[in-house]
């Protein structure tokens, strides 16, 4: 029997557990990616609200979303909030990158977040465009999307910065100093789309129904909700191949597919300048 790894000052247990089979990647694979991003990613999810999907024995087994707290540890912080029936329920939040560790040591692999902090829960600051095609389009229509999106968005002053979904899309993620409550910032989100959906009718749309979809991209504007989440950049897809959620320069839209960079290739692009480093400046 192999030894327990420490990573962090964590003791990873099963570090040999194989959570993907093709390529084959093991737990401790996955949580040597995270310590190794650990430094990039923590700024864009640190005291963010989070849920995640646990793969206690790896793709093709149980996984599940997890959005509440289980275990007391020092990288990780608590908070009630009320549900809509006026109840408290408490969710938690990641502060340091020992949390962050702590949390792939409990198997929980892909992580989501809100687009507000806890110290300002109330106004959210990171607005997300999630562009999901109707399963026929190719990969050039949603790029052309992307670009149109850009478009839009620089019209409106709006500084956008792009990242792989680890799936079948491309994610604009735009970083939002002006205070706004969620109503309008949901809302704003919403115009967005809705003038993209106005200016190519044949392309986009903004409603949400599947059979509106057809032949279309879906401009989604609804993880700009309170307590919606969107997948953190750097996360680990619980996909196929362990695709990353991946920040890349605008230059490279053209050159990287959604589900093209796994953790490996990550690990080699985290070397590089960072696309993201002005993200909240």
């Amino acid at each position: 029997m192999k030894k327990n790894n420490k990573i962090n000052n964590i003791i990873i247990t099963n570090p040999e557990k194989i959570i993907f089979k093709n390529p084959e990647i093991t737990k401790i694979d996955i949580v040597k990616y995270y310590s190794a991003v650990g430094e990039r990613m923590l700024p864009l999810i640190k005291n963010r609200i989070i849920s995640v999907k646990r793969l206690p024995d790896g793709v093709g087994g149980n996984k599940f979303f997890k959005k509440h707290l289980e275990t007391k540890n020092k990288g990780i912080g608590k908070i009630y909030l009320e549900n809509e029936n006026g109840q408290k329920e408490d969710y938690y939040y990641i502060k340091t990158i020992h949390g962050l560790i702590s949390e792939v040591q409990m198997n929980s692999f892909e992580f989501h977040v809100w687009g507000s902090n806890v110290k300002h829960l109330k106004s959210p600051d990171i607005m997300v465009f999630d562009l999901d095609p109707d399963e026929k389009l190719n990969i050039n229509a949603v790029r052309e999307g992307v670009k149109d999106l850009k478009k839009i968005l620089d019209m409106f002053n709006l500084k956008s910065y792009l990242k792989t979904s680890g799936g079948k899309g491309y994610h604009v993620v735009v970083p939002i100093k002006k205070e706004m409550n969620w109503t309008d910032f949901k809302q704003t989100a919403k115009n967005i789309a809705k003038l993209m959906e106005t200016k190519w009718p044949n392309k986009y749309t903004s409603n949400i129904r599947i059979k509106n979809r057809k032949n279309k991209i879906f401009i989604d504007w609804v993880r700009n909700a309170r307590s919606a989440t969107f997948v953190a950049p750097y996360s680990v897809r619980l996909k196929d191949k362990c695709s990353v959620s991946m920040p890349i320069k605008w230059s490279e839209l053209d050159k990287i597919k959604p589900n093209e960079i796994t953790i490996n290739e990550a690990l080699k692009r985290i070397k590089r300048k960072d696309p993201w480093e002005d993200f909240f400046k």
